[in-house]
C-alpha cells in the first residue's frame, strides 16, 4: 500500500541553471514541499527523497504529459544564450516555445501556479531581439489561463555557472564593484544574485496571490532577502 505524500508538489523546468539548481536545492529543503519533480534532459548526479527526476525530448514534451500530474507549482528557470543556442531560432526554441508549451500542458493537467523568470526590459513590441522574446513568452503565458501567474524580470544574474562566458562575467564584475552607488533611479538596474531569485520564487509561490503578477528587479531583491 503507497502512502500519500502531504505538502505541496514542484514541478521545476530548467533545474540545470544557475537559478534552476539553487531553487531545486532550496525546495528540496522547504518543509511545504512533499515533491519536487525536475524535467532534464540529462539526469542530475542528486538524490533526496523528495526529488523525482524524469528525462525528456523537449521537442516531444507532449508525450511526457503525464508528468504534469498532480503538481501544484511549475517553476520554469529555462533560459539560453544566441551563442549557446547556436542561432535566434534555437534560442527561441528554449527561452519562447519550451516555456509555452510546458505551460499549455500543466494547465491542462490541473496545474495552478506557474512562476517564471523573465527579463528586465521584456517587451513584445522591442526591437532588440532578445527583449522581444522575452516579452512574446510573457504574453504568451499570461492568456493561458493560470490561477496564478508569476512573472519575474531580474536585471544581470550573479551566480558560478560553472561555464565561461567572458562578456558576462566582465559585465558581472563591474556590476558588482559599482553596487554601492546603484542608489535611486539606478537601484532598478542592481546586479542580482541567483540565489535571491530563487527565494523570491518560492516565497511568492507559498503566498500563492490570484492573477498574474510581474515583479521588477528591486522588487525581486526585496522579496529574496534572507529575512523576507
Amino acid at each position: 500500500m503507497s502512502m500519500e505524500i502531504s505538502g505541496r508538489k514542484a514541478l521545476v523546468i530548467g533545474a540545470t541553471g544557475l537559478v534552476g539548481s539553487l531553487l531545486v536545492h532550496r525546495l528540496l529543503r522547504q518543509p511545504e514541499y512533499g515533491v519536487v519533480r525536475i524535467l532534464v534532459r540529462k539526469r542530475l548526479d542528486l538524490d533526496h527523497p523528495k526529488l523525482e527526476q524524469y528525462v525528456v525530448d523537449w521537442d516531444q514534451l507532449g508525450d511526457a504529459r503525464n508528468l504534469f500530474y498532480p503538481m501544484d507549482d511549475l517553476y520554469c528557470c529555462l533560459g539560453t544564450t544566441i551563442k549557446k543556442a547556436g542561432s535566434q531560432e534555437q534560442f527561441r526554441k528554449v527561452d519562447l516555445h519550451y516555456p509555452i508549451e510546458a505551460a499549455k500542458l500543466a494547465h491542462e493537467q490541473g496545474v495552478s501556479q506557474m512562476l517564471v523568470i523573465s527579463s528586465m526590459g521584456a517587451n513584445a513590441g522591442s526591437r532588440v531581439f532578445y527583449s522581444r522574446t522575452k516579452g512574446e513568452m510573457e504574453e504568451a503565458l499570461s492568456s493561458v489561463g493560470f490561477r496564478s501567474l508569476h512573472i519575474f524580470r531580474p536585471s544581470l544574474i550573479l551566480g558560478d555557472r560553472g561555464e565561461k562566458r567572458v562578456g558576462e562575467q566582465l559585465a558581472a564584475s563591474l556590476m558588482t564593484f559599482m553596487d554601492r552607488w546603484m542608489k535611486g533611479k539606478a537601484a532598478k538596474y542592481r546586479a542580482i544574485h541567483a540565489s535571491t531569485i530563487a527565494r523570491a520564487m518560492i516565497n511568492i509561490a507559498l503566498v500563492r496571490a490570484k492573477g498574474n503578477h510581474v515583479y521588477s528587479n528591486e522588487v525581486i531583491h526585496a522579496l529574496g532577502t534572507e529575512n523576507s
